[in-house]
């Protein structure tokens, strides 16, 4: 396939660990550049659904997950170019530490690691806490130790009164420059629950809240010297993935595919639903909580996972809409149910505090909420008969974050990582329901396959 060179303005904020304030000086530097009238494509590295919504909400544009492990390395290069295409600044937030990776030894799939990868330079996100020139060494241990791609700093929950102090101490310690400061915006305080931070789509006054952060980066932090820093990027180079399967697989005619998408069900990739539209599909939105039935004329189904457990009652008291799919599922409607929507399509869910709600009824057996996490991490998971999305012996990245298991987790596919395997998901002509979670953009034939099956109902 021919190699592309897209010259594509972008950053990647990084941090020192998980709680440093990417998500918030991320969302704060988004916004504060879209209020200048600039068009800001965002991203978040690794297979987190939650950062992407805020991004969402900040920019009205849908954001993007670049995962090394579920779309492989040159997956990662195709999605970026394809969503900054046109963007007038990318700005990508990363995961956890800057090298924290696959395993406490391993680097792989970590920020860094995407960074190289895609020529993107980095900003490291520190938060002062309570350092003084120990932060000089710190921050040196970060530049040294791996190669890497910062350019920058920026100071996290810093006083105004005492950045002038970080910024001499760490530019002539470091002769690295630093480009601004977050101080505490209290107006903008985001809550958190068991998967990371409550959805966008949960806090009041949100944009208020945003509006606040940018206002905050646009007094405290040099834009215009990230911008310079952004355009300064080397050309990106990548191939269009998905070009050889759209033109040997456009439909003749746009199938329906039921997509579930309200407040318990909102974990999603948006480069899924993208495949989905490029192939040939109609995605037509329906709420489990909120609408009767499913919409008419359906070919397929995707219910995506979120936060069923929260609404557990809501759920069962809409009995119209739990009739309407187990029907419809029954009847043979080709059905892609993942973590959450597993769990509806189940008769009974527990929730955390141990109520029993009465759910679908489509797959025998109960799941429950537990108060650790189960499966957690990356997987490859392989075929053991031929199914919904793939044939016998096909081989799917996938990745699990939840703290609900089941009693009747699906045999299909076979999973084993190092001192464990395991047995999952439910599978058949029309069926793959089970917990992973899956990026189409590593095995983009398997939307294929899915809509073929669609093509017949």
């Amino acid at each position: 396939m021919e190699v592309i060179q897209s010259k594509l303005p972008r950053l990647m904020l990084v941090g020192t660990g998980s709680g440093a304030g990417k998500t918030t000086v991320t969302c704060a530097v988004m916004k504060a550049f879209q209020l200048r009238g600039k068009h800001v494509a965002g991203f978040k590295c690794g297979p987190d659904f939650i950062d992407p919504m805020f991004h969402s909400s900040v920019l009205g544009v849908k954001s993007r997950n670049l995962d090394i492990v579920l779309s492989g390395e040159e997956g990662a290069r195709f999605l970026m170019a394809r969503a900054a295409a046109g963007a007038d600044l990318s700005i990508v937030e990363g995961v956890m530490g800057m090298y924290d990776g696959l395993s406490m030894t391993s680097d792989e799939a970590s920020s860094n690691h995407l960074a190289l990868l895609t020529g993107t330079p980095e900003v490291l996100i520190v938060e002062i806490g309570g350092m003084a020139l120990s932060m000089a060494a710190m921050i040196q241990g970060y530049l040294n130790f791996r190669p890497n791609l910062v350019k920058g700093i920026i100071l996290n929950q810093c006083s105004e009164g005492m950045y002038p102090y970080y910024k001499e101490m760490i530019e002539e310690q470091l002769g690295i420059r630093v480009y601004g400061f977050m101080p505490m915006v209290r107006e903008a305080i985001i809550g958190s629950r068991h998967l990371g931070l409550v959805t966008a789509e949960e806090i009041e006054d949100l944009q208020h809240k945003m509006n606040k952060l940018a206002e905050a980066a646009e007094k405290f932090i040099d834009l215009d010297g990230l911008a310079e820093m952004a355009a300064q990027s080397d050309a990106l180079e990548w191939t269009n993935l998905w070009a050889p399967l759209l033109a040997d697989h456009q439909m003749e005619h746009k199938k329906r595919i039921g997509i579930a998408k309200d407040k318990a069900f909102c974990f999603f990739y948006q480069d899924n639903l993208d495949l989905l539209e490029a192939l040939g599909a109609e995605l037509v939105y329906f709420s489990p909580l909120e609408d009767a039935q499913l919409p008419e004329n359906l070919n397929g189904l995707i219910l995506y996972g979120g936060y069923p457990e929260l609404y557990g009652e809501q759920l069962a008291g809409n009995t119209s809409m739990l009739e309407s799919v187990k029907k419809a599922v029954a009847g043979g409607l080709p059905t892609l149910a993942e973590c959450g929507g597993f769990m509806y399509l189940m008769e009974y869910m527990r929730d955390a505090e141990g109520r029993r709600h009465a759910m679908v009824g489509a797959i025998e057996g109960e799941s429950k909420m537990l108060d650790h996490l189960v499966r957690f991490g990356y997987a490859k998971m392989r075929a053991l008969k031929d199914n919904l999305l793939c044939g016998e012996g096909s081989e799917i990245p996938i990745h699990e974050f939840h703290y609900s298991d089941s009693d009747n987790n699906g045999d299909g596919f076979f999973v084993e990582k190092k001192q464990r395997s395991w047995h999952c998901v439910h599978v058949s002509e029309s069926l793959f329901a089970g917990y992973p979670h899956l990026h189409y953009a590593s095995r983009p034939e398997t939307m294929v396959r899915f809509l073929e099956a669609c093509s017949k109902k």
